[in-house]
């Protein structure tokens, strides 16, 4: 038989047991809590999207839906409620970048929006480029100064009206 003192450690060891048990259980349910409320969306209004991008979720230019069906015949990319087409076009010392910023629903050329090209060449270097809006065009365009071929990545930058939608191109140059 076990003696009084004997009993009394197993049960302080029963008890320091559903201690460390009901710990470990309240913990983990407070994780899962704060896991759960936590949204994993950024707080800022950046629509994004992407094409051909590595690291980010691409969107095939060839699979495209009656909405998203190209109206120059460029790469395009739906980000909300925003059709963003860009379109290349080699000429001699460089490349022409018209940029289209429509309305998803209707196609309606956005004008007055600040955009901005980041481009990455074949080489690895960074060019910045404004694209003015040209009213006849309905699009926004620039001239990009490069001859290397090879593929280049572009990060199109718009603000409208203070909503910024971003979209991600590639293309190559021959």
């Amino acid at each position: 038989m076990l003696s009084r003192r004997e009993c009394h450690t197993q049960g302080e060891i029963k008890m320091w047991r559903s201690l460390k048990l009901g710990s470990v259980a309240v913990v983990s349910l407070g994780l899962i809590g704060l896991t759960a409320c936590g949204t994993g969306e950024p707080d800022s209004n950046v629509r994004e999207s992407a094409v051909e991008t590595p690291t980010e979720t691409a969107v095939a230019p060839t699979a495209t839906t009656p909405a998203q069906q190209p109206t120059q015949g460029g790469q395009v990319i739906e980000v909300g409620p925003y059709h963003l087409e860009l379109v290349a076009l080699p000429e001699p010392g460089g490349v022409h970048l018209d940029f289209y910023l429509q309305r998803g629903d209707t196609h309606a050329a956005i004008p007055g929006a600040t955009v901005t090209a980041q481009v990455e060449t074949p080489t690895g270097e960074q060019k910045t480029l404004e694209l003015p809006y040209d009213e006849p065009g309905e699009h926004y365009a620039a001239f990009l100064p490069a001859e290397v071929s090879g593929e280049y990545k572009v990060a199109i930058l718009t603000d409208i009206q203070g909503e910024k939608v971003n979209g991600r191109f590639t293309f190559n140059r021959e």
